[in-house]
């Protein structure tokens, strides 16, 4: 039975969402600046749910609302619309009618005729007739279903600005299922993040494959940085989306072009992950397929020369692959402290260190992960704000268990810190400053909705103090410094015009019994 200790966060805002999620819907929405961020969580039945915090005096408030991302259908039924009186010179005689029909409304006089897909609202004007419309609850439906697979969202790499929403999907009209993938981005200046309009400026690609996983990775071409969207498929391969500069259109490009270590994979790969190492201008690249089968690869970013691969066959499906550093001494190598974290549907999760030198030839297994049923998600984030990353995992069993990294290099081992209970399976994790003030919080996807935890008060406070006893230690011994400086300066010249500090005088204005932070803690 392992020592699990009591979860640092408590639960600060729950948001239903209209259906269950799945492991790749969750995404960090990331803004035009260092502020907060957001997250949008992707149900199944074609609805995408936006959450930010918004400063509404004299707190920040959670806010959920859903976002109506154009050409994803959702399911037929009746929209109802009513139209005021119409007003002006030359009307027709009276609002006219509404013939209603599950995809399409049809309106006389005033000419207003609503396609397929929907419509928001607007002002007609025709034959000397204004009508005003109503902005209805959702746009009027299509008489198809379907159901969202994945979402990813990124902001542009520099020079360039604005911020890029995926969205894969598969509709079924009921002849037969068609996958899609909708990539959303606004080039209007003075639109790029803004979420509404960003979601109304859609490329849609039908594609000739199930999609699963979509992630996005950063890739170096010439002297500048690109973020280009990477794909799973069941054909099995991995496919790179890529914009065009000149077209300012997202396209379809050859894998082997800029990732020439993600082709030629055996089984559906349903995670992946890609990190630079920058010091060396090398990336690290992993995947984990439906079959098991796990690699890594190391790569050369400016000639993609495959400098070296590692692989390793499990029994089970590959549910996560994350790439991360593990804490290293001062005299050792940073890039070599790379490790990988593999967990599966029916093993225990593991952990490949020090991945560069010793490949996957030693694993360590997380004690108790094998016990809480199937690991389904799972991130490395600093929970405990002590600079040095906690693992996460999410189970089918309901559970969140955190791993702590004890000692340095290969002596260390992973301990378990502590545990949380939910009261459904954990799909998906997002760790993230929703805030802005500098501390993630963490968003969990359950199949009740979206869950996010704050680090407890308790623990912030003894976190900040903590930090400011050092923060005064230092500035003690600076003040010590500088006073045995100016006695030295005043002992040479009497008529120096640099203040005399005594000793006393500095216990006294030092000391932690007489400062203010001192008498808070007490209190």
């Amino acid at each position: 039975m392992c020592p699990w200790g009591r979860c640092p966060l408590v639960e600060d805002s729950f948001s239903r969402l209209g259906s269950q999620s799945n492991v790749y819907g969750l995404a960090a929405l990331a803004g035009p600046g260092p502020g907060p961020g957001g997250l949008l969580a992707a149900a199944l039945k074609g609805k995408v749910l936006l959450f930010r915090y918004l400063q509404l005096r004299p707190r920040l408030r959670p806010l959920a609302r859903e976002m109506q991302f154009t050409y994803i259908p959702v399911p037929a039924a009746f929209l109802q619309l009513r139209l005021p009186p119409a007003r002006g010179e030359g009307n027709l005689g009276g609002p006219g009618w509404i013939l209603e029909v599950p995809g399409w409304i049809l309106g006389f006089p005033g000419g207003f005729l609503g396609f397929p897909g929907g419509f928001w609202g607007s002002r007609v004007d025709c034959w000397g007739s204004r009508v005003f419309l109503g902005v209805p609850d959702r746009p009027s439906p299509v008489p198809v279903d379907a159901e969202i697979v994945s979402i990813d969202s990124f902001p542009k790499s520099p020079p360039q600005r604005g911020l890029v929403v995926g969205i894969t999907f598969i509709k079924d009209s009921g002849d037969k299922p068609s996958p899609f993938l909708n990539i959303y981005c606004d080039y209007e200046p003075g639109c790029e993040f803004d979420l509404d309009s960003v979601a109304q400026s859609c490329l849609n690609l039908e594609l000739r494959f199930t999609p699963f996983q979509l992630c996005h990775a950063q890739v170096r071409v010439g002297e500048h940085l690109e973020t280009v969207f990477l794909l799973s498929g069941n054909d099995p391969a991995i496919h790179l989306y890529r914009e065009n500069p000149g077209s300012h259109q997202f396209e379809e490009q050859p894998i082997q072009l800029l990732f020439p270590e993600l082709q030629d994979i055996p089984s559906t790969a349903l995670w992946l992950d890609v990190c630079s190492l920058p010091v060396s201008g090398r990336r690290l690249s992993a995947l984990g397929c439906q079959s098991g089968f796990v690699r890594a690869a190391l790569v050369d970013e400016g000639t993609r020369a495959v400098l070296q691969t590692w692989s390793v066959q499990q029994d089970g499906p590959i549910s996560t692959v994350l790439l991360f550093p593990l804490p290293t001494g001062e005299k050792e190598d940073p890039e070599g402290s790379w490790s990988l974290l593999v967990s599966s549907a029916l093993e225990a999760a593991v952990v490949y260190r020090n991945l560069l030198h010793q490949g996957l030839s030693d694993p360590v297994s997380l004690p108790g992960s094998r016990g809480s049923d199937s690991v389904l998600c799972a991130k490395v984030t600093d929970v405990d704000f002590d600079g040095a990353a906690e693992i996460l995992l999410g189970t089918y069993g309901q559970e969140l268990l955190c791993y702590k990294y004890s000692g340095s290099g290969a002596l260390g081992r992973f301990r378990p810190l502590w545990a949380r209970r939910f009261p459904s399976p954990l799909l998906a994790l997002e760790p993230l400053d929703l805030t802005g003030d500098g501390l993630r919080e963490l968003a969990v996807v359950c199949l009740g909705g979206l869950h996010v935890l704050q680090v407890r008060p308790a623990t912030h406070s003894t976190t900040t103090f903590t930090k400011f006893t050092k923060f005064t230690k230092f500035t003690k011994f600076r003040v010590t410094k500088f006073t045995k400086f100016t006695n030295s300066q005043n002992s040479e010249s009497q008529n120096s015009q640099i203040p005399k500090f005594t000793n006393s005088q500095n216990s006294e204005s030092l000391n932690p019994q007489n400062s203010q932070i001192h008498k808070i803690q007490n209190h």
